[in-house]
């Protein structure tokens, strides 16, 4: 019975740092901060992250586990039909990007903190993105798209520009066409 208690205790910690990572960003989130939201004694936090950098890691492969579990659904909807599949990722994306809690890519927002190459949270970030341009690849591919290389990293490039365009001005008075925006890139390619 205490294993479950210390799971919630290690779940809670994650939770709120995460929250607090996303909307603040790292260096703005002290230690202090996530103990004292979370509810639990600093032993505690540094049983289940030895540091900061340790609790950084967890958050970014808590949001690569979900942002790849909702490009999955998003892709599943059109099982016989790889153009719309990858049409359904940029409009996920854009309904992501309209939720009143997004508030850009975390691993971005890593990158942008952390840029040394080296900082386990930035080689996260790292493979996440080339994650992304694989998935980007494999499914223009699978359309029988030509130049999926070049396809990948202009839609690559194009997730992160509305991702950045989040972060920078907020959710008022951005605007999001994601899907329209790729649907002209894949046509221009086909």
């Amino acid at each position: 019975m205490p294993r479950k208690a210390d799971g919630s205790a290690r779940e809670r910690i994650l939770k709120v740092a995460s929250d607090l990572f996303y909307q603040y960003g790292i260096q703005a989130v002290g230690v202090d901060r996530i103990i004292a939201e979370s509810g639990v004694a600093k032993t505690t936090l540094y049983r289940y992250f030895p540091s900061k950098d340790d609790l950084v890691v967890a958050f970014l492969e808590e949001r690569n586990r979900l942002f790849w579990e909702c490009f999955d659904i998003a892709v599943g909807k059109h099982p016989d039909n790889p153009k719309a599949q990858l049409l359904a990722v940029f409009e996920w994306i854009d309904e992501l990007l309209m939720k009143p809690e997004c508030y850009g890519c975390p691993f971005l927002i890593t990158t942008s903190e952390f840029p040394q190459l080296d900082y386990p949270g930035h080689r996260v970030a790292i493979a996440h993105k080339k994650e992304m341009l694989h998935r980007l690849i494999i499914v223009a591919e699978n359309a029988g798209i030509p130049n999926t290389e070049q396809l990948g990293k202009y839609l690559l490039l194009l997730i992160d520009g509305a991702f950045s365009q989040r972060r920078l001005f907020g959710f008022s008075g951005f605007e999001s066409n994601l899907k329209d925006a790729a649907e002209m890139l894949i046509d221009a390619q086909v």
